[in-house]
């Protein structure tokens, strides 16, 4: 593969912030040891940065980050890539939209997930970012594309950026690293405070159109305009 210099320096910028990025990830507690990972796609090229295997958070740095090809094959690095690499690759390969994939075993997420139960939408938060139920993908073992393929189809078939594989834990995606990121924060949020709502009562589901247009809204209208 010919890697030109404009992608050596966005592979070089993409070492530096999924580095970083992953520093997010004990810091709100969706991880213990060395589990979990980041990923960022390359654009303009069918390659993804991500963490490389076994290694603990506090040694985590830009230089030590992997670049695999869509296929999880080492391009450059001087560690082997993250034992879900190809999971993360085959979301690339399979959904174009998408620029960033985090993994994590978050403990109230992964509670639903090993129960096999979606969490409903019965929280505005949940309308907001996932658009819906947050679904349950099916079993697959790691190791190769299975996971990914499960995420994928799983997805295809709604607006939520996460999935809760099932007897696993979290797979979220997004239109960068950073906004995957924030959609494994948002689900262990909402999975913690949905559990507690199950234990007082019975959660109160929000209408479809309603949801519908909270969605519509924070997705659309929320947050700052972009800068002219």
């Amino acid at each position: 593969m010919i890697v030109t210099d404009a992608v050596r320096d966005t592979i070089a910028h993409l070492r530096r912030q999924v580095a970083a990025l992953h520093a997010e990830l004990p810091r709100n507690q969706l991880v213990v040891w060395t589990a979990g990972n980041v990923s960022a796609r390359v654009p303009g090229a069918d390659l993804l940065v991500i963490k490389p295997s076994g290694v603990s958070y506090d040694e985590i740095t830009a230089d030590r980050m992997v670049v695999t090809d869509l296929s999880g094959r080492l391009v450059d690095g001087e560690h082997n890539p993250s034992s879900d690499t190809a999971a993360h690759a085959y979301v690339y390969q399979h959904m174009p939209a998408v620029n960033g994939v985090v993994h994590t075993h978050s403990t109230y997420a992964t509670a639903w997930a090993a129960r096999g139960e979606a969490i409903p939408c019965v929280l505005t938060m949940i309308a907001d970012e996932f658009g819906g139920e947050i679904p349950v993908g099916p079993f697959a073992l790691i190791g190769d594309d299975s996971i990914g393929r499960g995420i994928v189809e799983t997805l295809r078939t709604h607006r939520s950026p996460a999935v809760l594989m099932r007897n696993h834990g979290v797979f979220t995606v997004g239109k960068s690293a950073r906004d995957a990121v924030k959609a494994a924060v948002m689900c262990e949020d909402v999975a913690r405070t949905v559990h507690i709502a199950r234990q007082i009562g019975t959660p109160i589901p929000i209408a479809q159109p309603d949801v519908d247009s909270l969605y519509a809204r924070y997705q659309n209208v929320y947050g700052q305009e972009p800068a002219k």
